[in-house]
């Protein structure tokens, strides 16, 4: 297909796409680039030759956009950039930027369209395309969905191409040479006769030139840093422990503030006491706030202090407040009959599976517990207000401060900082509205609001509760049928509601996510999604509803291949129609040595696969029984992201994947009682320990022809893998999680 027709029907399907929802946008408004916010307030000699590229006396700085919560996002966007650049990594600055529809995400669309990643067909790539243009109207700025790496492998290049090029641009007016004799180099322009300018120099001059936007980008054997092992840019300072975070905030005349909210979420404060709390040292005010709350003092402990010391009469939760309530709702959920979607109905499976085998899966709520207790510093001032936060939607944080303080959204300045984990819990941006809300009582003097542990894992917006039940048939030693039903809590519900007040109007594609784009070619096959209706308040957790279908599909699956007696990798690279995936399952059967000798008694090994988001990931483990329980001996991982920027940090994301995927799978569960979270602190909320670490393995394949992020994939296969190998070595099938309810691990 030539260019000319393919941008003649993208252009006719976004305009139409953009007035069936309401607005009348064409294809020129889609492509026109957005404004760059780093215009704003340059100073003199400063130059910001793209929204990405900012370049002063104090050097070059590198804008971020996607947030950093450990996965080593400003790395990977900053090596993207300095790519084509042509700047050294150690010598720059990065700065996360701004809240601006000018970084809306790029990569979003492909979670968005109703296409099973390895579709490339016409109307699935031009949907794909036609689901950007809302993005990029709304501006869309969002960390998640492992879309940092491929939303920025182009645009990060050709941001730092474009910048190259007009600093180039910028030497030859000063010297009257062309810039095709014009060379970079480490920050500097050179020129034919050795004589060299630094970036820094010639910012004045390109900052009057208008961007050099036709650039050619450099391939694969001209890269200096793509592919090629790199020290990660915060390695020093996370090792010197000179990482700013948002806990590390401080500013004159700042005052610590702490909550207490209502235990049972959602429920009201009826009345409170703060006498008692008024009489302790340091503690100056308690003020109500949505759902409880804030005692303000001058110092974070004395804070906790204080709300620990506030009286309070609460309301009951707003969902039902005992566990077993929840399991009922998900079962009837199913039980219904009213599905939320279907989007794989191969066959008839209804039919086929009759007679076959059945079983039901269930996974429990997860919480983020982040390293870093949740937080926001919040300053509001005449006509401008100025919040401190690690975020993973700096846009929706700055609207709804503006919203609380009163003010337009360009007064609100937010100053993203580095996070120190959740996966998920940044998208909510409740802390930041908390803050806000104590700040505007508190006009003129700056706030720092810190959850304690408790009021962190009693508040976070938890990965969903999900149930499955399954039938399957085998036939003549295959795997023949599949009816695949699960329920969950809509994530999509829970945040729309947080953001817009709305519940999501379509189906909700998280609750299937995992398990109806599997490219397993089986003959009848159908995957159905059921919307429980609203439980405890859920978001999105590392890998989101992968976390659950990985573990639901990949065990059902293997139950069906035993039932087939046939080999669980055999099989499934026989099932496998998706050429990059086969060789995932491959790598990782070579890699363990799956087809050389069988393990000896008492050691199993499970294999499971798990797509998602676009990522074919394979996991072989091997477990083996002790005197003190069952010891997961090793780990054999691949996956297939198309292009690996960083390979130690594709390594060090793979193995932190599979040891977060194999600690909740072993360990983790929030349950609820009398309307409230149990697990409180991490005592009752446990982590795999490094005593039970097992050796991990790790191979990126660079077959795909997208380019994919790895921050999620590992995660949702390491549950069933494990399973999978304790069935091997035991004879016990393990279908709910925590497996540690079931069995001993050592």
């Amino acid at each position: 297909m030539g260019k000319v027709g393919t941008i003649a029907r993208r252009t006719f399907l976004i305009g139409s796409a953009a007035v069936l929802g309401g607005v009348a946008f064409g294809y020129y408004m889609y492509k026109r680039p957005a404004a760059n916010p780093l215009l704003h307030g340059l100073g003199e000699g400063e130059a910001a030759l793209t929204p990405y590229v900012l370049i002063n006396a104090d050097g070059v700085t590198l804008i971020t956009p996607r947030g950093d919560k450990g996965q080593g996002a400003y790395h990977a966007q900053a090596a993207l950039i300095a790519e084509e650049l042509d700047v050294d990594l150690a010598a720059i600055n990065v700065d996360p930027g701004p809240p601006s529809p000018a970084y809306y995400n790029t990569a979003l669309s492909s979670e968005a369209v109703p296409f099973a990643f390895y579709d490339d067909g016409f109307l699935a790539e031009t949907m794909r395309g036609v689901m950007d243009a809302p993005m990029k109207f709304i501006g869309m700025q969002i960390t998640g969905g492992s879309t940092t790496v491929p939303d920025g492998w182009e645009k990060l290049r050709v941001a730092g191409a474009v910048a190259r090029e007009t600093l180039k641009a910028a030497a030859s007016q000063l010297s009257g040479i062309n810039t095709t004799a014009i060379k970079t180099e480490n920050g500097r322009v050179i020129l034919p006769d050795g004589q060299e300018m630094t970036y820094e120099e010639l910012a004045p001059v390109a900052a009057g030139i208008a961007p050099v936007t036709k650039v050619r980008l450099r391939g694969p054997d001209e890269w200096r840093y793509i592919g090629k092992p790199m020290q990660r840019i915060d390695i020093v300072a996370k090792s010197t422990g000179t990482q700013e975070y948002g806990i590390d905030v401080d500013l004159p005349g700042m005052v610590h503030a702490a909550v207490k909210l209502n235990p049972r979420q959602g429920g009201d404060l009826i009345a409170f006491d703060a006498a008692e709390a008024l009489k302790l040292r340091g503690v100056s005010d308690v003020l109500q706030i949505t759902g409880g709350v804030a005692v303000i003092a001058d110092n974070t402990w004395r804070a906790f202090r204080g709300a620990e010391a506030v009286s309070c009469d609460w309301g009951p939760a707003l969902f039902p407040p005992e566990q077993e309530e929840h399991w009922t709702a998900l079962a009837q959920a199913i039980e219904t009959g009213d599905h939320d979607s279907r989007q794989r109905d191969d066959g008839a499976a209804a039919e086929a599976v009759q007679g076959g085998i059945e079983a039901e899966y269930r996974a429990p709520y997860l919480a983020h517990a982040p390293l870093e207790p949740v937080n926001a510093t919040v300053w509001v001032q005449e006509g401008r207000v100025d919040v401190w936060t690690g975020t993973q939607v700096p846009r929706f944080a700055q609207a709804h401060v503006a919203e609380i303080c009163g003010v337009d959204a360009e007064d609100v300045h937010v100053h993203v900082l580095m996070m120190g984990g959740s996966f998920g819990h940044r998208l909510e941006d409740d802390v930041v509205r908390r803050a806000a809300e104590v700040a505007a009582q508190l006009k003129g003097t700056p706030v720092k609001l810190t959850y304690s542990r408790e009021e962190d894992m009693l508040h976070d917006f938890l990965r969903p509760a999900a149930l499955g039940r399954m039938k399957g048939a085998a036939k003549a030693g295959q795997v023949a049928a599949m009816d695949y039903h699960v329920a969950a809590p809509s994530i999509a519900d829970s945040q729309f509601a947080e953001r817009q007040g709305l519940g999501f109007p379509g189906p909700d594609s998280t609750i299937v996510q995992g398990a109806w784009d599997q490219p397993y070619a089986i003959p009848d096959y159908r995957v159905t999604g059921y919307r429980a209706p609203k439980l405890a308040p859920v978001s999105s957790w590392r890998s989101v509803g992968a976390s659950v279908n990985g573990f639901f599909h990949e065990g059902f699956l293997d139950e069906l291949i035993h039932e087939a007696g046939a080999d669980p990798l055999e099989e499934r690279l026989r099932l496998c129609f998706h050429e990059p995936t086969r060789k995932v399952l491959e790598a990782v059967g070579e890699m363990s040595d799956w087809s050389g000798p069988r393990p000896a008694e008492g050691v199993g090994r499970g294999v499971a696969m798990v797509a998602s988001f676009g990522v074919p990931c394979a996991q072989v483990v091997e477990v083996r029984m002790t005197g003190d329980g069952l010891r997961i001996d090793k780990v054999w991982v691949a996956a297939d992201v198309g292009r690996i920027v960083d390979p130690v940090n594709f390594d060090g994301l793979v193995k932190g994947g599979v040891v977060f995927g194999l600690g909740h799978a072993m360990l983790g569960e929030i349950t609820i009682a009398d309307g409230r979270v149990e697990q409180e602190n991490y005592d009752l909320f446990e982590a795999m320990r490094m005593d039970r670490c097992p050796d991990i393995f790790v191979r990126g394949l660079e077959t795909g022809e997208k380019i994919r992020g790895i921050g999620e994939p590992p995660v949702p296969p390491a549950a069933p893998a494990l399973a999978n190998a304790i069935f091997a070595a035991t004879g016990q099938r393990l279908r709910e999680m925590p497996f540690a309810r079931f069995v001993d691990f050592a």
